[in-house]
């Protein structure tokens, strides 16, 4: 080992110190892989990373209203007040007669506190104006949980069992399971209200001089809840309690109704049954058996495979005390999802490092790939340990992040080994050539890493919802190359001290580089300096024809996911019952139950599937409207099993508006092409939205073309004759009531029933409350103590009103929609006909709007949300550019090759076919550090060389030939490493966009930083010679020496 002579004293070098300490280095070693372990086993695991649901559901029902009404006094005003709503982005509302739903977006670049506080707002100023809201009104209910994601759904069915013993068995699993370790909710979904229904004719009733509020009064008499006071013995006090409740429905027919002197009772004129909702607002089935479902919702923190395994272990012993005939069977299994995604990533994980060791072992022995080999766990290890501290899962994006990460961490060992056994066989003695790499390389590598790091900016901090779906990647890939830098300065050297081989050195000096490929290569960099405006515009002329060629890439938002899942949307015509749509579901049901491909089908009647799939677009309420959630047995069976339900919909049930469709990845778009019509006046957005139909109609690509306000559907107008009723002593409010009453029902009292509560209901008979001509018959009390047919004071007219009416930001907003053929991209379909339509936009009045809504509006939006980080992004690396080349011109060299990548990324692209989507889009960005990471350690080695006295020639020259190896294997070995995750369906276009981006733009960078540093800061060299032996450096010409360098030097 050298020393150092006691005047001299060395700078501090760490791979020295490293290697002088071998104790630390092994004590750090072995810490850093011990908490890697642990790290990784103790890590949280997902399917999805976590990304904030900026959505809050309003929903207000006020029976008997009309659209009118409800648009006048309930949507109007809490639409009002939503609009003072902080972050607030939009506010969308569909109205129905007697309901509304109100849907609250809140910007994308809103944090999560800012989002609750948000929440917290739209409760209290829509509290602030109840009184403002109209008599009768149900609500406003709030749900800020909408994101909520159940991990596990279990379905609960039995032939031959009610709905209500159903719903038993079900609290029963949700009382175990909310004593299970890392459940946050247990939620019993699907079940069926329990009523006591009294069907009384009002004939009946006026006949005996009754109405309902008498019968209301005798339910509530007999079933009040009153004190009945306490007797005070002087010693204690005795409570008295009265029984006489109302326990069955047997118990309400014998209650007695009193008009006059004449006494009735109830049994004796109407018909007391216990019966389920009537018509019910949802039902679920499984397998085609009614059901009840309980889904799980985890709580933060915990480790979704180990809440699932005591999951199943609950449900275990739920089962073991259930009745023979009660089926419980899981629909959704979020852990054993994650157990298969997390595997599938490691092995790709596994693969990828495999390629990087077989590259490292092959390209510089086997010895320097066991250093390599080395490093890289250590590496992987320690960003484990920083990822656990720091609270990132294993999920998609960051399994996803390490891939890309294995790639690029090898860069700075491959660099510190490839610099050791170069100085090894130049005849250095090891220590020197261990510590050489940090004394030369190692700032300028800590620069490229940051700058690498610094390229991901836009991904790590976009303020969209996308942008926090991807946020992890930002993290993990600028933890691993942190952490690789560390390692490559620190236990690289150290290991290469332990592992390489002194060579032997004759005492003459040995050019490793004087070899038939070295001087061809060398001929071919002095070519391109000699004639580097040819090179330079060559290449601006390939860029500008790269960036020409993306209008012919497909472009979309995000990829379809792999899972087996199948969703059948059923859109029947708006006004059908809802056991119709029951009915339709049932038929497509019994079509598919045999078919062989399918493991099972779940049903959701009046609603969409609960939310099992972090990303799914979950539909609301809608009594026109089912969803067949089916299961494939794999993903080549669910795309045969695609094919047949889109063949049975179209040919046996041409009537539905359906939709068949896999899962989507990153956050729900709906319809893949969509687009809004917003304008003051409904009749004139109607006929807007029309043309767009049309439009829509005439494109051949396009399927189930539709509008979101559906059909108008049939009504019953009352035209009532004042006088007449006046002087009968009956108002419009009392005809209403009647109505309500009668033909829906009229709620009389509660009846308990344990922790249940059961509605008791007043209604026609089913014989008369069906028919529309019974409506004329029914009998409204009037103020005079007797009653009158309805006909006597009002005319029934049909009308045809709008069912639905859909409003964005308080206008009247149309949605036209469409399907598209497998294969072809939304982004791209939608793009086109939006610029097809400038002349129908061009003349709509002032307030009128058509715009792109769906996918390809997220897709802007987010890439919008990109973009606004550029800047930060491109002022970071100058300001590392600078400090580390101390020379404005030369860093926008460097800077300049970061595009060139774009080159690589537009032909692999063309080439695989692949969509230019979200996840591409980064991938590009990312190009930019990569490639300027080369671009910069090349540029300084060249710096170097000059400022030690080498020539001008032989420094751009040389430094290019010199870092070739290293360059290329690091290139090569990032490429490779890509390959295992170029097969998955959501990163194959950032692997294919890297892939060809750092491959070409790594052999250009060789030959266009040459060509640009003499450019600019020298002169061409004279026409090489043509035969294999390289010119020496005095004999190139037109590159100025040191001493005579340009001025911008």
């Amino acid at each position: 080992m050298t020393t150092d002579s006691g005047t001299e004293k060395r700078p501090f070098n760490l791979s020295r110190w490293a290697i002088g300490h071998p104790s630390i280095a092994r004590f750090l070693f072995g810490l850093i892989i011990l908490a890697g372990a642990l790290g990784l086993m103790r890590m949280g695991q997902k399917e999805d990373p976590d990304f904030t649901f900026r959505v809050m559901v309003v929903q207000a029902v006020w029976p008997g209203a009309s659209i009118q009404d409800m648009e006048d006094q309930v949507v109007n005003k809490i639409e009002r007040k939503l609009q003072e709503t902080p972050h607030l982005d939009f506010v969308r509302s569909y109205t129905r007669a007697g309901s509304a739903i109100i849907t609250l977006q809140v910007k994308g670049d809103t944090n999560a506190e800012e989002v609750k506080d948000a929440f917290y707002q739209v409760r209290k100023k829509v509290g602030d104006i109840a009184n403002e809201l109209p008599q009768g009104l149900l609500g406003p209910y709030f749900n800020d949980e909408f994101g909520d994601t159940f991990i596990t759904l279990h379905s609960i069915s039995g032939d031959g069992f009610t709905y209500p013993e159903l719903k038993k068995f079900a609290i029963q699993a949700r009382d175990m399971l909310l004593t299970t370790p890392g459940v946050e909710k247990a939620v019993i979904i699907g079940d069926q209200p329990e009523k006591i229904y009294i069907d009384v004719s009002s004939k009946a009733l006026a006949e005996r001089g009754l109405t309902i509020l008498d019968l209301q009064n005798a339910v509530k008499g007999q079933n009040a809840v009153d004190p009945a006071g306490s007797v005070d013995t002087g010693l204690r006090s005795v409570r008295i309690s009265v029984e006489g409740d109302v326990t069955r429905a047997a118990d309400i027919r014998e209650l007695r109704l009193r008009a006059g002197n004449q006494v009735t009772r109830l049994g004796d004129i109407a018909t007391v049954t216990s019966g389920l909702e009537d018509p019910y607002q949802r039902k679920y089935r499984f397998n085609g058996h009614e059901s009840v479902q309980v889904g799980v919702v985890m709580a933060k923190g915990f480790n979704v495979r180990d809440v699932g395994k005591d999951v199943e272990a609950t449900y275990k012993r739920f089962e073991e005390g259930l009745p023979y005939g009660v089926a419980v069977d899981q629909i959704s299994d979020q852990p054993e999802v994650v157990k298969d995604a997390v595997n599938e990533f490691m092995e790709a994980l596994g693969e990828a490092l495999l390629i990087v060791l077989v590259v490292s072992f092959l390209s510089i022995g086997w010895r320097s790939g066991l250093v390599i080999a080395i490093a890289i766990p250590l590496v992987l290890a320690a960003t484990f340990a920083i990822m656990y501290e720091i609270g990132i899962d294993l999920q998609r994006i960051s399994l996803g992040a390490l891939i890309i990460a294995l790639g690029l961490l090898v860069d700075d060992a491959m660099i510190v080994v490839e610099m050791m056994e170069r100085k090894l066989e130049e005849g250095l003695v090891k220590i020197e050539a261990a510590s050489f790499a940090y004394s030369s390389t190692a700032f300028p590598m800590l620069t490229g890493t940051l700058i690498t790091t610094a390229g991901f900016i836009p991904v790590g901090f976009a303020a969209s919802t996308a942008g926090e779906y991807v946020r992890t990647l930002f993290y993990v890939v600028g933890i691993a190359l942190v952490v690789s830098w560390f390692v490559a300065v620190y236990f690289t050297p150290w290991l290469g001290y332990m592992i390489l081989k002194q060579r032997k050195h004759a005492g003459t000096h040995h050019d490793v580089f004087d070899t038939r490929f070295y001087r061809r290569l060398r001929s071919t960099v002095i070519w391109a300096v000699r004639h580097r405006i040819i090179v330079l515009v060559m290449t601006l002329v390939t860029f500008g024809t790269s960036l020409w060629a993306f209008q012919f890439i497909p472009q979309n938002f995000f990829p379809q996911s792999s899972r087996p899942e199948i969703l059948v949307d059923l859109w029947l015509p708006e006004g059908t019952s809802i056991k119709e749509v029951e009915n339709q579901a049932k038929a497509l049901e019994a079509r598919m139950m045999d078919d062989q491909d399918k493991r099972f089908i779940a049903t959701y009647i009046g609603e969409g599937a609960p939310r099992f799939f972090l990303p799914l677009d979950q539909q609301l309420r809608n009594p026109n409207f089912a969803q067949l959630l089916v299961m494939a047995k794999d993903e080549p069976a669910r795309e045969r099993l695609i094919v047949k339900l889109r063949s049975i919909l179209a040919k046996d049930f041409p009537s539905i508006r359906s939709k068949v469709d896999r899962l989507f990845l990153g956050p729900p778009t709906g319809w893949p092409v969509q687009m809004r019509v917003m304008g003051p006046d409904r009749q004139e957005v109607r006929r807007i939205a029309d043309e767009v139909k049309a439009r829509f109609q005439a494109n051949p690509l396009l399927g189930a073309v539709h509008d979101d306000w559906l059909e108008p559907v049939p009504a019953m107008k009352l035209v009532i004759d004042q006088d007449r009723a006046r002087a009968l002593g009956v108002t419009s409010q009392r005809i209403r009531q009647m109505l309500q009453a009668t033909m829906s029902g009229a709620p009389l009292d509660d009846f308990r029933d344990g922790e249940e509560t059961v509605s008791i209901v007043a209604r026609e008979p089913e014989a008369t409350r069906k028919l529309l001509s019974s409506v004329d018959s029914v009998y409204i009390p009037t103020d005079f103590g007797g009653s009158v047919p309805l006909s006597q004071v009002a005319k029934v007219v049909p009308v045809m009103e709008q069912g639905i009416e859909w409003r964005r930001d308080r206008l009247p907003t149309i949605t036209v929609r469409g399907t598209l053929p497998d294969g072809v991209q939304s982004n791209d379909v939608v793009t086109k006909m939006y610029n097809d339509m400038k002349d129908l936009r061009a003349g709509l009045a002032p307030g009128y709007k058509v715009e792109i809504q769906g996918g390809a509006e997220d897709s802007a939006e987010s890439q919008a949300s990109i973009a606004a980080k550029a800047p930060i992004m491109l002022a970071i690396i100058v300001i590392l550019l600078m400090v580390q080349l101390q020379h404005f011109g030369k860093s926008m060299l460097v800077l300049a090759t970061g595009p060139l990548g774009i080159i690589g990324a537009a032909a692999a692209l063309l080439i695989s076919g692949a969509p230019f989507g979200f996840v591409a889009i980064l991938g590009v960005i990312a190009l930019l550090g990569i490639i300027m990471r080369n671009s910069i350690i090349l540029v300084d080695q060249i710096d170097q060389d000059i400022a030690a006295g080498m020539e001008r020639s032989e420094a751009i020259v040389g430094a290019a030939v010199r870092r070739f190896r290293p360059i290329m294997l690091t290139a090569l070995t990032a490429v490779l490493a890509l390959i295992p995750i170029s097969r998955a369906v959501f990163w194959g276009p950032l692997a294919y966009a890297m892939m060809g981006g750092i491959l070409v733009a790594t052999v250009l960078t060789i030959l266009v930083l040459p060509a640009g540093y003499a450019l600019f800061f020298g002169r061409a060299p004279k026409k090489a010679k043509t035969d294999e032996q390289a010119p020496e450096p005095e004999q190139i010409e037109g590159i100025e020496r040191p001493q005579l360098a340009l001025a911008a030097e």
